[in-house]
């Protein structure tokens, strides 16, 4: 068997150590060396406490051939969750996400809940026909379609001018 020689440090002398930063102190050295750890769990604690259960669904506005849609994409949201309603100038869409889902396997056992709600206010065009909104679920997408009047409309050229 080879001989292994293992030393001990003496004790009352400060151990070699390598610098973890080539800044100067201010800059960098022990006191800022886990500084973005420590800030990064910060802010997830921040967010967990202040912005519980917020979120906002993916949306696509689209305005073409007299129709104004609004797409929401909204997996796994039932319809009787959501609350669709139109204003004098908005359409106005919320709702609450519930979702449960378990696994279970020989050796192990896992329970994920995903919560939250979700409030989105759309801009409606001037000459929208508040009367006609319509609103179908398929697929976990929202579409809602506004008619909108568009011989009041007028397109009108701008002309660009070099400075």
């Amino acid at each position: 068997m080879p001989e292994v020689t293992v030393a001990k440090p003496e004790t009352g002398k400060p151990l070699a150590t390598s610098p973890r930063s080539f800044l100067p102190f201010p800059f960098g050295g022990e006191l800022f060396s886990n500084a973005f750890p420590v800030l990064r769990q910060f802010a997830e604690e921040l967010d967990r406490s202040f912005v519980k259960h917020m979120w906002a669904p993916p949306l696509e506005l689209n305005q073409k051939d007299g129709l104004f849609t609004a797409k929401l994409e909204l997996p796994g949201i039932a319809k009787d969750d959501l609350k669709v309603e139109v204003t004098e100038d908005a359409l106005v869409v919320s709702g609450e996400r519930k979702m449960h889902k378990e696994e279970k396997g020989d050796n192990f056992f896992r329970s994920e809940r995903y919560y939250g709600t979700f409030h989105r206010q759309i801009a409606l065009p001037k000459d929208a026909n508040l009367d006609n909104v319509k609103a179908e679920m398929n697929n976990g997408v929202l579409t809602i379609s506004v008619p909108v009047d568009e011989s009041k409309m007028k397109a009108r050229a701008i002309p660009v001018t070099q400075s």
